[in-house]
């Protein structure tokens, strides 16, 4: 199985959209006579239209994630990685993106999903279980309410900092000075 690999981006620099996904269908060994079929698909499953024959690297953040997942699930793999799949993008285009993924892995049934992220809003939203790495060693796993019932507690601290004028901090010194302090 072949997956999106970043680094391809430097090999295949300046291909367009439409380049991407046909290169990527061939590697992935999908017949040449539905090839042309699937790529059109994942263009227009991914809002892409508009941008097919546009260099990839001339798309704007959303739309390179959008072709990254695209690359990804092209072919139908069983096993899906995906790296913060939605990092980086317009809100807009983050429901999009969730959306897609969600559709991926629970409507289709033909492809497991599994999703790295720092944003528990972003696993929450995607995930039907989720587990905690630190240091690259599993701290927990389970449900979002299991992971919470069992990790969530703590204190939140909102800080709100005024800036100062340098007279007003010259005075504050002057003060611990005066004090001994300082």
């Amino acid at each position: 199985m072949i997956g999106y690999c970043p680094q391809f981006d430097t090999i295949f620099e300046g291909l367009t959209v439409m380049e991407h996904l046909q290169i990527y269908a061939a590697l992935k060994g999908i017949k040449a006579s539905i090839r042309q079929k699937l790529v059109d698909k994942q263009i227009v499953d991914m809002d892409l239209t508009e941008f097919t024959n546009i260099r990839a690297n001339n798309l704007s953040g959303g739309n390179k994630r959008k072709l990254a997942v695209s690359i990804a699930m092209i072919g139908n793999p069983p096993l899906v990685f995906l790296d913060e799949p939605s990092t980086g993008v317009d809100p807009q285009a983050k429901r999009f993106m969730w959306n897609i993924v969600s559709k991926i892995s629970t409507l289709r049934k033909k492809s497991c999903v599994i999703i790295t992220t720092h944003s528990m809003e972003e696993a929450e939203a995607l995930a039907t279980k989720m587990g905690i790495m630190v240091d690259g060693v599993f701290k927990c796993f389970g449900s979002s309410q299991h992971i919470k019932d069992k990790f969530g507690t703590g204190y939140e601290i909102e800080l709100k900092i005024k800036t100062l004028e340098e007279k007003d901090t010259n005075a504050i010194l002057q003060k611990y000075h005066d004090n001994g302090v300082i």
